[in-house]
């Protein structure tokens, strides 16, 4: 097995050559060692997940889960940047690039070290216990606690075992977490038969884990089977790579669902294809109140099937509809359909490419909605166009709003007065989040100024990454410290002085754990970004840096 992917285009020379937009015949020198904090968080991240992933290995040795994967991640990721920070000791004047070659090297082999040593044991030694097995009243039946497991025959036998003592008043069951195959599908199909009348609350999120798609798709069709008929208000099928032929599987359980309430596809491989089959197989969604869709490939023509769902679901609450692949055509689509969905307290549409029209479209059905609580709305390429048509459109309705996202717009300082107007409109904001922006220390300090008044809920305001100077951080600092439920103030990758940022820390004297790190700051950072990156170098290393270490993931050798 090997870990760690060629690392692309290492120079011969001492250092790395970077030659600027203009080639202004000037080179740009670039250490490529120490790595920054941010870069070490996510090669941690990246091991996580790894060591979390259903592979050969895993099915061979066991799979971690995620606490445990990620405490063995911080221990392999702290030990190979000591071995890489030794081995650079050694040599100074080099550039780094070795270091990082032993630095990935090192966390390849202690990885496969944890892959193969496998899950600690219980203390009994059991795979499976009995107090992994959450029993509550009678009535929640929930074997998703411990580590993540593959289920067959026996061990089914023996978990469900509980599910068929006489006089069982089982209404919630969650299998979530272990991955079930042909036979253990089987027995859970001979407990869940004399239980489907009275079952409300269904959760098979992540039960197919690494298994084979054939097998995976005949667990489905048995599960779907045996609760056909169920009259569920709760429905997870998260997690499971359904695609349309997961979808489809499931067909007779959700034709037969016209009382739901709740409806998690996350992560779920939801395409055009899949969503359509979705609308097609549910027969009702008058009762929904939750609906979520996040991480999927819905794409345009997707979000336009949704969007017939979300139609016909007027009692709609919270819905999420993040990371899916949709641009400007599916989120007017979308934006249009809510418009009936006047009861809706949590909005989540981030990370699409909406842009402006979208958001204008957005931002006529919004006045309607006036129990929002909760609006993410970042990533959707809004720009100061759609982000003031919004912000203006939710003083309208959401005195409430607790919790406002708009990171990664291009906001300017064009945008903030209708911001501020906004935040200052309520006081209620608990969770500010307009990082990756262009605010600078103009639109921060109109924020700021916003939040001068009352917000005594206030927790947490995240401008990072948004060129603020000096000014702006102390507008920002002083405002919210003084916030009695205050506790993290990020204005991390921005361009304050070493001065600017004294004073901020200055201001959190009493309290220096409600401002968060300024590892990423650039006290000498310019406007412009770009000819910034040529003239310092600064992000040209963590680029180089960060792409000799993404590509860190398990391989496999037979």
């Amino acid at each position: 097995m090997c870990l760690e992917q060629p690392l692309s285009r290492v120079s011969s020379s001492p250092h790395l050559i970077v030659m600027d937009t203009a080639a202004r015949n000037r080179t740009i020198s670039i250490k490529l060692w120490p790595p920054s904090q941010s870069t070490r968080l996510m090669l941690v991240e990246r091991m996580t997940k790894n060591l979390t992933t259903p592979s050969i290995l895993s099915r061979k040795y066991g799979l971690l889960d995620k606490v445990e994967a990620e405490e063995d991640a911080k221990k392999i990721e702290a030990v190979a940047y000591e071995a890489a920070n030794q081995h650079f000791e050694k040599e100074p004047d080099g550039d780094g690039n070795s270091a990082v070659q032993l630095y990935a090297k090192e966390s390849s082999k202690l990885m496969l070290e944890v892959i193969k040593r496998g899950p600690h044991p219980k203390e009994n030694g059991e795979a499976i216990k009995s107090e992994e097995v959450a029993v509550s009243q009678n009535t929640f039946f929930d074997i998703s606690g411990g580590r993540r497991a593959f289920i067959e025959g026996e061990e089914a036998t023996e978990l469900l075992k509980p599910l068929g003592e006489p006089g069982s008043k089982f209404t919630k069951i969650c299998f979530s977490n272990r991955s079930f195959g042909l036979d253990a599908a089987r027995v859970a199909e001979e407990y869940l038969s004399a239980l489907k009348d009275q079952l409300t609350e269904v959760d098979l999120s992540d039960f197919v884990a690494g298994r084979p798609e054939i097998e995976a798709l005949e667990v489905m069709t048995i599960f779907s089977s045996v609760l056909d008929g169920c009259e569920l208000r709760y429905l997870n099928l998260s997690d499971n790579a359904l695609g349309e032929k997961g979808v489809r599987a499931f067909g007779s359980l959700l034709k037969s669902q016209s009382k739901l309430e709740e409806l998690y596809l996350m992560n779920d491989g939801i395409s055009e294809e899949a969503a359509q089959a979705v609308c097609e197989l549910i027969p009702s969604t008058e009762k929904l109140r939750v609906l979520q869709f996040h991480n999927n490939m819905t794409g345009d023509e997707g979000a336009i099937a949704i969007s017939q769902l979300v139609k016909n679901s007027p009692l709609l609450e919270d819905f999420r509809c993040s990371s899916t692949r949709v641009g400007s055509e599916g989120g007017v689509a979308l934006a249009e359909a809510l418009e009936v969905c006047t009861h809706l307290k949590k909005l989540d549409l981030r990370d699409n490419m909406f842009g402006v029209d979208a958001g204008l479209a957005l931002s006529k059905t919004l006045p309607g909605f006036g129990n929002l609580i909760e609006v993410y709305l970042s990533y959707l390429n809004l720009e100061d166009e759609g982000v003031i048509a919004l912000a203006e459109a939710l003083k309208k309705s959401a005195t409430s709003l607790q919790v406002l996202e708009m990171a990664g717009n291009d906001i300017t300082a064009k945008a903030a007065p209708a911001l501020a107007s906004l935040i200052a409109a309520g006081d209620s904001i608990t969770k500010l989040n307009l990082s990756e922006n262009e605010l600078k220390d103009d639109g921060a300090i109109v924020i700021a100024q916003a939040l001068e008044q009352g917000h005594a809920q206030l927790k947490e305001v995240d401008l990072s990454t948004n060129a603020i100077r000096r000014v702006g951080a102390r507008a920002l600092a002083q405002t919210v410290v003084v916030k009695p439920e205050f506790h993290l103030l990020n204005i991390d990758g921005n361009f304050i002085s070493d001065e600017g940022v004294d004073e901020v820390k200055v201001v959190f004297k009493s309290s220096p754990a409600k401002l968060g790190p300024l590892d990423d700051n650039d006290p000498e950072g310019e406007d412009d970004n770009e000819e910034d990156e040529d003239e310092d170098g600064a992000s040209d290393e963590d680029d180089e840096l960060g792409s000799k270490l993404k590509g860190l993931e398990i391989k496999h050798d037979d």
